[in-house]
């Protein structure tokens, strides 16, 4: 299972030439270990392959809407590039290998510095500072709850089929409104104070499950409110944990 790559833009615009090795010679590498050995080869791509798409919403048979030069496209085209060399180990070298399209995964033990919205407006809810929604927050996002990723995963890396198969929620919301829901959640006092919206940002994202449904026998099951209640009481008890410690060691 290839899942090696930063997946947060804070880590891939940090280290982009380190992001396109993971997503070319990265891939190349386990695609030439499973030819070697006969195995079953799972690719974690992205839901960032359909870019900023025009077709939503987003089924496995649409090709995509990506800036190849663009600030996003050293994750963008390093997971683009790693679907090419899948396929191509597939279909010349006979590779068992499968391609999944993960979508905006989330829940408890995300990095706090991880700079994606769930772990973002989280901490600055629990710390009373303001939720900094980009642009005017009307962009959306669909939500899958870590378990459910991992089951969706494993679903397909048991099975036989090639895809891609998208692994996600199609449930979809505003990122304003998540931001909404989580303050809510938390019951802080944190204002929404919005800021400049990021170059190539996306500005609708929700998949269409029914390759999933049909070809693994899988969808979510989380509830978006249960998922974040859960994240929200461990990223409250871990922020806890870690000014203990401060205070502890001062």
């Amino acid at each position: 299972m290839h899942l090696a790559s930063p997946a947060s833009p804070v880590h891939y615009l940090r280290l982009p030439v380190e992001t396109l090795r993971a997503g070319s010679f990265g891939t190349t590498n386990a695609l030439e270990l499973a030819a070697r050995n006969g195995a079953r080869f799972l690719l974690a791509s992205t839901s960032e392959v359909y870019g900023d798409p025009l077709e939503h919403p987003q089924h496995e048979s649409y090709w995509g809407n990506v800036n190849p030069i663009g600030p996003r496209s050293v994750y963008d085209e390093s997971k683009r590039f790693a679907e090419a060399m899948t396929a191509a180990y597939r279909r010349h070298r006979g590779v068992d290998a499968a391609i999944a399209r993960i979508f905006n995964t989330y829940g408890p033990r995300m990095a706090f510095a991880d700079g994606r919205v769930v772990p973002t407006f989280v901490q600055q809810a629990l710390d009373d500072e303001p939720l900094t929604v980009a642009g005017d927050g009307s962009q959306t996002r669909s939500l899958c709850y870590v378990e459910d990723t991992v089951d969706g995963l494993l679903a397909l890396a048991l099975g036989d089929r090639p895809g891609p198969v998208n692994i996600g929620n199609d449930v979809e919301a505003t990122v304003l409104e998540l931001a909404v829901r989580i303050r809510d959640l938390t019951g802080s006092a944190s204002t929404i104070r919005f800021v400049e919206l990021p170059e190539d940002d996306p500005r609708v994202r929700c998949p269409d499950l029914s390759t999933a449904r049909t070809q693994l026998g899988w969808s979510p099951h989380t509830p978006t409110e249960e998922g974040l209640k859960r994240t929200v009481k461990w990223m409250a008890q871990a922020l806890a944990s870690r000014r203990l410690g401060a205070d502890a060691g001062a």
